[in-house]
């Protein structure tokens, strides 16, 4: 894999002018008679996302103007960059009344201390374990709708449902080893709480529409309250598909939404790439050139939304994920950033915008943690899959996964090599592709489909 290590960051000028995040409106481009389950269909050939209550209009007090415009659609891979940006806030001492505030002030969830003890995995598996989530929600913290001028300057459209576009399992030894940062693939085809498989980033969004459902049929009207408590039911579902995908205990929850992602790209200043060819694709908003160059905002969306015009599709896309982060990362435990109190400041604001952890997360004692990350210690991998491009029964392309070497892997990261005994695989039902693998896929028992990546320079991808 080759790689960009110079300091330069100077970016390249970019296209368009500056869209002000300010404008006052009050009004969603789309009323809720205007959508339907067709309308909020995530890709073709996946089912549509769940419903999602209507809250009240977004307020006047959004949030400050970016520096820059640019390109993209949704965010996905910003949850472990929010988690080191308040990190790296705690590791640093800054404003330890700024840290205090940050952490009276972000917005918790209790979805692990609802799970089912009996269904929950042993706590004892070798390692703290994070789940990191980012959602595709166009909404703020209280689930208020994003105005019409937010979505156009993140080339974004309205919808009414909510997928989880991110999903990484970072885990920590206890035993002082290399900690990882594992990203499972949204296709991947899972058993859900719900009974039957679906692709993982679909039980958040389902769960959370049912929880809606029943407490509007209940007579409840407080639409904020339906959105909280639907939204912890859909964290609730989503930590127990990926404990029942890995059988390890998820012992920490964070997540954030698409603001938060642009809003962290912006206040860092961009963030370094590096692409091995030059790519375009209309859907994403990507039109990238090949080599090392900066992108922030739209753009930082678009470089790790695309997945059209990539060589191996999802798994392009989510080398280019944990590319963007570890670049991210990087920067953001770097003296430049860390020296920086205007630059800390905006990455506050950011993270009390957009941030949600476990009640029981400590930044401080999270910080002790991680300071491997600092000297590239963390490696970003992947879970290993069976097929890419392969068919579910109901006709969506699925990533196929088997549950032994999932498991093998995942307990490998901590030193653990003896998986639980093997279970009937959640793919079961499908059929393959007729279509070219579109990379790591139809190796028997399982493979790595991407290289790992560290966080020490600047990798070249796809």
């Amino acid at each position: 894999m080759t790689g960009v290590n110079d300091e330069d960051e100077q970016k390249a000028a970019t296209e368009g002018t500056t869209t002000e995040l300010d404008e006052d409106v009050t009004e969603s481009d789309q009323s809720p008679e205007a959508d339907s389950a067709a309308d909020t269909a995530d890709e073709e050939g996946e089912e549509p996302v769940a419903e999602r209550p209507r809250p009240t209009p977004y307020p006047r007090s959004t949030p400050p103007r970016p520096r820059r415009g640019g390109r993209g659609r949704r965010a996905v891979g910003r949850t472990l960059l929010g988690l080191l940006s308040a990190v790296a806030l705690a590791a640093t001492g800054y404003a330890y009344s700024t840290v205090d505030d940050l952490r009276d002030n972000v917005n918790t969830t209790d979805a692990l201390g609802q799970q089912d003890e009996r269904r929950s995995p042993p706590a004892d598996d070798g390692a703290n374990d994070i789940l990191l989530v980012g959602t595709d929600a166009r909404t703020d913290m209280e689930g208020n709708p994003l105005p019409p001028a937010v979505l156009r300057t993140l080339r974004t459209e309205g919808k009414a449902g909510i997928n989880t576009d991110t999903l990484i399992l970072l885990r920590i030894p206890r035993n002082g080893g290399k900690p990882a940062a594992v990203s499972i693939p949204r296709d991947s085809w899972v058993a859900v709480p719900d009974g039957g498989n679906r692709k993982i980033n679909a039980p958040y969004g389902i769960a959370k529409s049912a929880a809606a459902q029943r407490l509007r049929a209940a007579g409840e009207t407080d639409r904020a309250k339906i959105e909280r408590e639907s939204d912890q039911a859909g964290r609730k579902a989503l930590v127990q598909t990926v404990q029942d995908l890995t059988q390890i205990r998820v012992d920490h929850y964070a997540e954030v939404n698409l603001l938060g992602f642009y809003l962290m790209t912006e206040a860092l200043g961009g963030v370094k790439v590096c692409l091995k060819h030059a790519t375009v694709d209309k859907d994403s908003g990507a039109s990238f050139r090949a080599g090392p160059q900066v992108v922030d905002g739209g753009e930082a969306l678009a470089f790790v939304r695309q997945r059209k015009n990539l060589p191996r599709g999802d798994l392009d896309r989510i080398q280019r994920q944990q590319a963007f982060l570890a670049s991210a990362l990087h920067k953001v435990l770097s003296a430049g950033t860390l020296t920086d109190t205007d630059k800390l400041g905006r990455l506050t604001d950011a993270l009390r915008r957009s941030l949600v952890l476990d009640r029981d997360l400590d930044l401080l004692s999270f910080a002790e943690q991680v300071r491997d990350v600092a000297t590239g210690e963390m490696e970003f991998r992947t879970i290993p899959v069976v097929a890419v491009g392969a068919r579910s029964q109901d006709g969506q392309s699925i990533i196929e996964v088997d549950l032994a070497e999932v498991r093998r892997f995942i307990g490998s990261l901590a030193g653990r090599d003896n998986p639980p005994a093997s279970t009937p695989s959640p793919t079961s039902g499908t059929t393959p592709d007729t279509q070219e693998d579109s990379g790591g896929g139809g190796a028997p028992g399982g493979r790595q489909p991407t290289d790992p990546i560290t966080v020490d320079g600047v990798p070249c991808v796809n």
